[in-house]
């Protein structure tokens, strides 16, 4: 075949074209199904669909959990004793009391001591009568962890178990006059007698100005008359005399 005849041939070749379904069918096996705008529009990758799959149930659900929980936790601060969120309420200040110092360890069970009056007091003036048994129960139980605390305690913040007490003194009175008797607190009592002795022991052992003297013997007088807050007082102001 001449040179004129071959190039002839290939020109022809070049004018053959493939019937459309062939090349449809061909890059469909090579590419893969084509592409349409709708499935990769904005609806299509951010579908609720998409994002509730296998694979994102995990996630969603733990977020919706913590959720429910951070709220649950929440409400349950306003809660009083007898309420169905009241154990997480406990459940919450038992974690704080985990990070208190051993200074303020007594301190921060008279708080919920006297948290536990202001629950009282609510109950009261509220008049939720069946709430009223739970709620002296905390309290007892509150005032009993208070006071095995003040006993332990090597170290402690005088005048903050002196607030504190004076606090729990007023809150009784509020609730006492509101017709409920929560009666003596001996536990509490008992702690605050040992604490005072304690501190008037030390205080003996010290080299006293002439107005600390004066005041070691009227905390001595509060003590055998049984005032211990007003002893701790008087030994409060003691310590912080120059």
């Amino acid at each position: 075949m001449q040179e004129a005849d071959l190039v002839k041939k290939i020109q022809e070749l070049k004018k053959i074209k493939p019937r459309k379904d062939w090349v449809v069918l061909t890059k469909s096996q090579i590419l893969g199904p084509p592409t349409t705008f709708r499935e990769v529009s904005f609806w299509n990758i951010f579908s609720p669909k998409k994002w509730w799959g296998v694979q994102y149930k995990p996630a969603f659900a733990t977020l919706i959990i913590v959720g429910v929980l951070v709220g649950a936790f929440g409400f349950a601060q306003n809660s009083l004793p007898g309420n169905f969120l009241y154990s997480l309420k406990k459940i919450t200040e038992k974690s704080q009391a985990v990070f208190v110092s051993e200074t303020e360890r007594s301190n921060f069970q008279l708080g919920l001591v006297n948290k536990r009056l202001e629950e009282l007091n609510k109950i009261a003036e509220t008049n939720q009568v069946e709430n009223l048994a739970p709620a002296l129960n905390e309290f007892q139980a509150n005032i009993s962890q208070a006071a095995k605390e003040i006993i332990k305690s090597k170290e402690i913040n005088v005048k903050e178990i002196v607030q504190q007490t004076e606090k729990l003194k007023e809150n009784k009175q509020k609730i006492e006059a509101l017709g409920v008797v929560i009666g003596e607190s001996e536990e509490l009592d008992n702690a605050l007698s040992q604490l005072v002795g304690r501190e008037i022991k030390d205080l003996k052992n010290r080299t006293l100005t002439e107005d600390q003297e004066k005041l070691l013997a009227e905390a001595k007088e509060d003590f055998e008359a049984g005032n211990f807050n007003e002893a701790l007082e008087k030994i409060w102001l003691l310590s912080n005399q120059p």
